[in-house]
C-alpha cells in the first residue's frame, strides 16, 4: 500500500498538465554567499527555502522540515531527537553531518566533537530563509564543508506572534517570535517550549523516553548612521532528553515501543551563545564586516555519570567589494574551542583543544550572460590534549577552493559548473577509543578527510514551474570513519561519490501546487584494508541510493490550507557493515503526512498527522542493534496569533 501511495503522487505530479497562474515563481535572491545573485545566475547546487515555506509545512521543529522538505534526510542521533545527524551526497547517515557546515546568522554549529549540530535549538517561525549549498561554500565556510554548506538567516521584521499546541504521546510546547524595526533600532525576541512524555516504554517500571527543551532568544541592531550598523544577541537552550537502547530485530518487529535488551540514556545539554557584530560602508561600493561570537555548553549524560565543559570562541572579519560587475570579499576566520571532561568510571580527566585560523578570498565577475566565481582559503588547523599522564599536540595545514561558471541562456534557462576542493578536519572524538571492558584511552591523532568535486547543472524557470537538475562526482582521500571491529576511529584511504539531484516546483493550478525532490545518490570505497579485511569495491554504509519527497499543497479556499506529503528513503547497508555482509540492512524509510490550517483574520488553527500509515521505520548500527525512530503515528493540533 505504501508503495502504491509513492507511486500515484509521484504520477500525478509529474504529468498533471499546467496552466496560467495569478502566482508567479520567480528566482529567489542568494544573500547568505560571498557573491550576492540568484537562483538563475549561481554557479552553484543550491536550494532556497523562505519563511513562507516553513509556514505552509507546519512543523514543530526544524528537522521536520528539513526531513519532509529539502534533498536532506535527518536522523535522531541514537535516538536523540534533539540532535539528529543529516546527510546529503552520500557521506553517510553517521558521518554526514560532519561533512556540512550549518551557520545562524553566520555563526558556525557545527561542534569540535562527535556531537551533531543542535538544530532544534532554532525556533522555525524565527527564520527568514534557509539556503542550501551543495558540494561548494568551502572557502566561507571552511572546516567540514565537503558536502556543502547549510546556511539560516533569521527575521528582522516587525512580525509578531504567538502559537500553542499539542498532541499524541503527551506533546506540548508554546512558542513567540516578537520583531519590531524603527529607523535606528532593530529588536527580535524568540522563545519556545517543547515537552514530550515519550512513546517509548524505556525500564521496567513503565517509564517513557520522554524529553524536553527550552530555548530563547534576543537580538538587537542598531543603526548608528547610513555607514554604521552594529548588532548584538544572545541565544540560549536547556534540553533534557531520554532515549531508548537498542532493540533486536524480533523485539523491534514485535513492539518498536517496548524496552527491549537495550539501556535508555538519559543527557541533559544546555548551551549559551553570545555574538557581537558591526558593518561598516567606507564607500558607496565596499564594506567592512566583523563578528564576534562566544558560546558556553555543558554536557551531562546522567545515566553514565560524563560531564564535560565547552567554550567555544569564534571571529571573523571580512571586506566586500561589489562595482559593478565585479564582486571581492577577502577576510579572516578564527575559533578556538575547547572541552574540559571530567573523571569517570572509564576515562581520566582530560582537556581537548581544536584551533582554527583561516584567510579567504573570493572573487566573482558578471559579463553579459556570462557569470564566473573563483576563491581560495588558506587554513591551519591545530590540536591540543592533555591529561595526567601526557600532552599532546598536532598541527594540519588545509587548503580549499572553489570555481564556478554560470551561462544564462534566455531569461528561463540556465547551465553551470562548479569545482570545489573541501576538507575535514577531524573531531577531537576521533581520537579516543574505547576497549572491550569499556575504558576509553587516548589513541593517536589521524588525517583530515579532503576531497575535490565537480557539479553541473541546468535551471529553467517558468512562471509556473521551477525546475533545477544537477549532477555531481566527488572524489576522496581519507575519509574519515568509526571502525567497530577493533573500536577506533581511522582513514578509508580512497572512496568516492556521485548522484543526481532533481528539484521541481510546478503551480498546477490556482490551487494546487506540488513539489518534487528526487536524489540518488551511490557511495563506494575504492581503496581500505583494515585487520586484515579488504573493503575496496563496497558500498559506503548508511548511504541510501534512493530518496523521493513529494508535497502536493492545495488551497480549496483562501482560508484553508492541505497538505500532503510522502517521504521515501530507500534500504542501505548497516553502519558498520564495511564488509557488505551483515544478515540486516537499513531498511527503506517510508512516511506520509498530512496537514491542515485553516485561516480567520490573524489567526490561525492548525493540525499535523506524521506517518500517517503508522509505518515503523529505525535506524539499523548492526544485527540486532536497531534503534526505532518514526515508528508510530503522532498526531499535533494548535492555534497561532499573529498581533
Amino acid at each position: 500500500m505504501h508503495k502504491k501511495i509513492n507511486i500515484s503522487l509521484f504520477l500525478a505530479t509529474l504529468f498533471t498538465t499546467l496552466v496560467a497562474q495569478e502566482i508567479e515563481l520567480k528566482p529567489i535572491l542568494i544573500t547568505s554567499t560571498a557573491i550576492k545573485t540568484d537562483e538563475l545566475k549561481s554557479s552553484d547546487a543550491v536550494e532556497i527555502y523562505t519563511a513562507s515555506d516553513i509556514q505552509r509545512a507546519k512543523v514543530s521543529n526544524l528537522y521536520e522540515f528539513l526531513n519532509q522538505q529539502t534533498s536532506l534526510f535527518a536522523m535522531p542521533s541514537f535516538g536523540n531527537s534533539f540532535s539528529q545527524k543529516l546527510d546529503i551526497h552520500g557521506y553517510g547517515m553517521e558521518n554526514g553531518y560532519q561533512n556540512i557546515v550549518i551557520t545562524l546568522n553566520g555563526r558556525k554549529l557545527n561542534n569540535i566533537d562527535i556531537v551533531s549540530q543542535l538544530l532544534a535549538s532554532i525556533q522555525p517561525s524565527s527564520i527568514e530563509k534557509i539556503e542550501i549549498i551543495k558540494s561548494g561554500g568551502i572557502v566561507l565556510g571552511g572546516d567540514g564543508a565537503n558536502a556543502g554548506v547549510i546556511n539560516i538567516t533569521t527575521k528582522s521584521n516587525n512580525d509578531k506572534e504567538m502559537a500553542f499546541y499539542g498532541g499524541t504521546y503527551g506533546m506540548k510546547g508554546a512558542n513567540t517570535f516578537i520583531s519590531h524595526t524603527t529607523e535606528k533600532f532593530a529588536i527580535t525576541a524568540n522563545g519556545e517550549l517543547q515537552d514530550s512524555d515519550g512513546a517509548r516504554t524505556i525500564d521496567a517500571d513503565g517509564n517513557k523516553d520522554e524529553n524536553s527543551l527550552a530555548t530563547g532568544g534576543l537580538e538587537v541592531k542598531y543603526f548608528a548612521s547610513q555607514e554604521l550598523e552594529l548588532k548584538a544577541g544572545v541565544l540560549s537552550a536547556r534540553a533534557d532528553i531520554t532515549y531508548g537502547g537498542v532493540l533486536t530485530k524480533s523485539e523491534y518487529e514485535q513492539n518498536p515501543k517496548q524496552q527491549g535488551s537495550g539501556t535508555a540514556s538519559r543527557q541533559k545539554y544546555d548551551t549559551d551563545a553570545f555574538n557581537l557584530g558591526v558593518r561598516y560602508s567606507l564607500s558607496s561600493s565596499t564594506e567592512l564586516v566583523a563578528d564576534y561570537a562566544q558560546e558556553l555548553k555543558k554536557s551531562n549524560f546522567v545515566t553514565y555519570g560524563s560531564v564535560s565543559d565547552y567554550i567555544y570562541n569564534s571571529a571573523k572579519i571580512a571586506l566586500e567589494v561589489a562595482n559593478g560587475g565585479f564582486s571581492l570579499t577577502a577576510g579572516a576566520d578564527l575559533f578556538d574551542g575547547t572541552r574540559e571532561s571530567y573523571p569517570t568510571t572509564w576515562s581520566i580527566e582530560n582537556k581537548t583543544d581544536k584551533e582554527n585560523t583561516a584567510l579567504f578570498l573570493m572573487t566573482g565577475y558578471v559579463k553579459g550572460s556570462n557569470s564566473f566565481k573563483a576563491g581560495v582559503r588558506g587554513e591551519r588547523v591545530g590540536y591540543r590534549y592533555s591529561d595526567i599522564l601526557q600532552s599532546l599536540k598536532q598541527d594540519n595545514s588545509l587548503f580549499g577552493a572553489e570555481l564556478g561558471y554560470n551561462r544564462v541562456l534566455d531569461k528561463k534557462n540556465s547551465l553551470f559548473a562548479n569545482y570545489a576542493h573541501g576538507y575535514e578536519a577531524p573531531d577531537i572524538d576521533r581520537f579516543f577509543n574505547k576497549d572491550w571492558f569499556g575504558v576509553v584511552t587516548f589513541n593517536g591523532f589521524i588525517n583530515p578527510t579532503k576531497s575535490d568535486t565537480l557539479t553541473i547543472g541546468y535551471n529553467r524557470f517558468d512562471k509556473n514551474n521551477k525546475l533545477k537538475i544537477s549532477l555531481f562526482y566527488a572524489d576522496l582521500k581519507d575519509e574519515i570513519y568509526y571502525y567497530s571491529v577493533s573500536s577506533k576511529n581511522t582513514n578509508i584511504d580512497d572512496s568516492h561519490k556521485w548522484g543526481i539531484d532533481v528539484y521541481d516546483k510546478w503551480l498546477i493550478t490556482q490551487d494546487v501546487s506540488a513539489v518534487i525532490n528526487y536524489n540518488f545518490v551511490k557511495a563506494k570505497i575504492d581503496k581500505e584494508v583494515e585487520n586484515g579485511e579488504d573493503y575496496s569495491g563496497n558500498d559506503l554504509p548508511g548511504v541510501s541510493e534512493h530518496t523521493i519527497k513529494a508535497t502536493l499543497n492545495y488551497m480549496p479556499t483562501s482560508n484553508i490550507t492541505l497538505g500532503l506529503t510522502q517521504t521515501y528513503r530507500s534500504e542501505a547497508y548497516a553502519f558498520n557493515d564495511f564488509a557488505n555482509n551483515f544478515s540486516q540492512k537499513q531498511e527503506e524509510f517510508i512516511s506520509t503526512d498530512v496537514s491542515a490550517a485553516y485561516s480567520v483574520e490573524k489567526m490561525e488553527f492548525f493540525a499535523k498527522i506524521n506517518n500517517l500509515f503508522n509505518r515503523k521505520n529505525a535506524l539499523w548500527i548492526e544485527d540486532d542493534a536497531i534503534y526505532p525512530l518514526n515508528f508510530t503515528t503522532t498526531i499535533m493540533a494548535g492555534l497561532k496569533a499573529r498581533f
